[in-house]
């Protein structure tokens, strides 16, 4: 026992030994002039880590609570609801539901979302955003009232693949994985991990939904693309790997998706089914082995796709209703041990098969443990009860899978401490600590794909007028990172006179004749490209008008030896047909790091290293990547 708590205590030690040495370094760094010297306020103690392991303690609670659940009870820890992270009153309805979901059918958990609010549903002007961040305090409170009328303390999940603030306002927002790819360092990855898993522990999110293990080598998957760490199934395996082990250490579960592969597919599942037609050769060498490698690395979840795969198995649907990929390849072959989710049951590829309830029962049957987010948990809840009754679900596999649970629950300290400190909120979520880690990487991925005329850095002098075009594939559903708010001032902070301009394909004709006409007039022409792989909208490309605009104004800059310079914002592979521009730089990313890391590299404030980690086309393969030194003293 001495020992088992010893090796706790130490791997918690470990897993926040980066935040102490940055408390530190803080109290050892002089205060700036004029600013009054106050004492450091006392750091809160840090979220429990995720135990390697049971101590006899947390055995005889698995044992004790598995033997005491009643068929409802059973039956309802394999639900896992949803919540968005945005104020609730206990009076609420909203909030009553969810306590409904707890005390009726004795629900196993909740998935944190972020927030939606009303927008008009109008013709001719659908570009109202629905979705918003939600607030940390807000859901640190939420889940600590849940968790205080639950009998037993629930699991809570956050689909935080590149950070909590992916979902959570004030969070830290890490890059896109392709960005890490690109960086190359999977330390980074690792630390990234480490920081998520301390930030969700704050909040009370004991699983991240991530990181994403599937090979991204079809260039037209709408769903994947950034999402994925790139195409070389070994990279892609070593950063699985750090990633798994540093949201571990930072004490949440990490959860391997979207299982056996959605890398290589062209169809978005929120919106149908897609099909991986490979054959089984094909998967073991390319699919498989980020999975192989994350399990490796003691991964505690693993999510199966809504995908289907004919070469595991021959009877249609997707992996999800499958035992032969979920019991078979996934538990058997491939020896998982931790929890089974499926992917969200809201989604189009399961939701168009199946009512809800008899989805539920189907994916149980298949051998998975959760069933993440079904349309309507009671309809779920009445379905697996039934299908218990009728001795098509078996009280041993529905104990089996409670069991993982239950241990998942024991490993997390839940049996202890199921709430957390709302004091500590402000402590451990959105560092500056994790800022810079999130800058860095942004700054690390920046890639040089090609620069002809050798226009980065830029040269031209502070005094110069730039015209700068914001160019987005559509306008609709950017309120969370709005394009350009970024670049834009950080472009003024450097060049005293920048005209902005925002294309689209609602640009009229006459719009993109007046840009072909103000060109001319400036020193530089800077172009912002932004391409989003958006999980249900099924859009990968630029308007046709606009792709034309972009190729005169490149040839017109070559005659009058204009310099003309391109970040591509979101996926890389929209740098494919931007064959005309003379100079081209892809981030892998959205948002305020990535467009702030690309004009310090067109400006020559950064080096440029960032390699591809997937292939663009012919003279583009993985790692290449031109190179600038940026200023003296500043490689890394």
């Amino acid at each position: 026992m001495r020992r088992i708590l010893t090796a706790l205590l130490t791997l918690t030690a470990l897993a926040f030994v980066d935040h102490a040495a940055v408390q530190r370094v803080r109290a050892q760094t002089p205060a700036r002039r004029g600013a009054p010297r106050t004492a450091p306020a006392p750091v809160p103690p840090p979220p429990p880590a995720f135990a390697p392991s049971l101590d006899r303690e947390a055995v005889r609670w698995v044992d004790t609570t598995l033997k005491s659940l009643s068929d409802d009870q059973l039956v309802g820890q394999l639900i896992m609801g949803r919540l968005d992270s945005t104020y609730l009153s206990a009076d609420s309805a909203a909030f009553e539901e969810l306590a409904a979901l707890v005390r009726d059918i004795h629900i196993g958990g909740f998935c944190a979302f972020g927030g939606v609010e009303p927008v008009p549903a109008v013709m001719l002007n659908g570009t109202y955003g629905a979705t918003i961040l939600g607030q940390p305090l807000e859901l640190a409170a939420i889940l600590n009232r849940l968790q205080r009328l639950s009998p037993l303390p629930l699991v809570v999940a956050g689909d935080f693949e590149h950070g909590v603030g992916m979902r959570i306002n004030g969070a830290t927002r890490f890059p896109r994985a392709m960005a890490f790819g690109a960086a190359g360092d999977a330390a980074l990855v690792r630390e990234a991990g480490r920081v998520t898993g301390v930030e969700s522990r704050a909040l009370g999110v004991h699983v991240n939904f991530a990181p994403v293990a599937d090979v991204n080598n079809n260039p037209r998957n709408p769903v994947i693309n950034i999402r994925s760490f790139g195409e070389d199934p070994t990279r892609v395996g070593v950063m699985v790997r750090a990633a798994v082990e540093g949201l571990q250490s930072g004490g949440v579960v990490a959860t391997l998706k979207h299982f056996p592969g959605h890398g290589d597919t062209a169809v978005d599942t929120h919106l149908g089914l897609a099909t991986v037609s490979h054959d089984r050769e094909r998967l073991e060498r390319v699919e498989l082995p980020p999975f192989q490698a994350g399990v490796a690395a003691g991964a505690g979840a693993a999510m199966v796709a809504h995908v289907e795969l004919p070469a595991i198995d021959s009877q249609p649907g997707p992996a999800t209703f499958s035992r032969m990929v979920v019991r078979g390849l996934l538990r058997h072959e491939l020896d998982f041990g931790g929890v089974i989710y499926s992917d969200g049951m809201r989604m189009e590829a399961v939701n168009a098969l199946a009512e809800p309830g008899e989805a539920a029962v189907r994916a149980i049957e298949a051998g998975l443990d959760v069933v993440l987010d079904s349309p309507d948990p009671r309809a779920a809840h009445a379905a697996m009860k039934a299908a218990l009754a009728s001795g098509r679900l078996t009280r041993a596999q529905l104990e089996s899978s409670t069991a993982r649970l239950l241990a998942h629950k024991a490993r997390l300290g839940l049996h202890k401490t199921r709430t957390v400190d709302l004091d500590a909120v402000m402590t451990h979520v959105g560092t500056r600590a994790g800022a810079d880690l999130a800058r860095t990487t942004a700054e690390r991925a920046v890639t040089l794909l090609r620069d002809e005329r050798t226009q980065v850095p830029l040269a031209t002098p502070r005094t110069g007028k730039l015209l700068y075009l914001s160019v987005l594939d559509y306008p609709a559903n950017w309120r969370i990172a709005a394009p350009s708010r970024t670049v834009i001032p950080e472009l003024r902070k450097r060049w005293g006179a920048v005209t902005a301009v925002e294309l689209s394909d609602r640009s009229t004709a006459e719009e993109l004749e007046l840009v072909r006409a103000m060109a001319a007039n400036y020193d530089a022409v800077l172009v912002g490209v932004f391409v989003r792989a958006s999980s249900g909208s099924g859009r990968l490309d630029l308007a046709t008008g606009v792709v034309r605009l972009l190729q005169d104004l490149s040839g017109a800059a070559a005659r009058r030896n204009q310099p003309m310079v391109a970040a591509f914002f979101g996926s890389p592979y929209a740098a494919v047909a931007a064959t005309s521009l003379p100079a081209v730089l892809v981030t892998y990313d959205f948002g305020d790091y990535a467009e702030a890391a690309a004009v310090r590299a067109i400006a020559g404030e950064i080096p440029i290293q960032g390699r591809l980690p997937v292939a663009l086309g012919e003279g583009l393969g993985v790692g290449f990547g031109l190179t600038r030194p940026g200023p003296a003293g500043s490689a890394r």
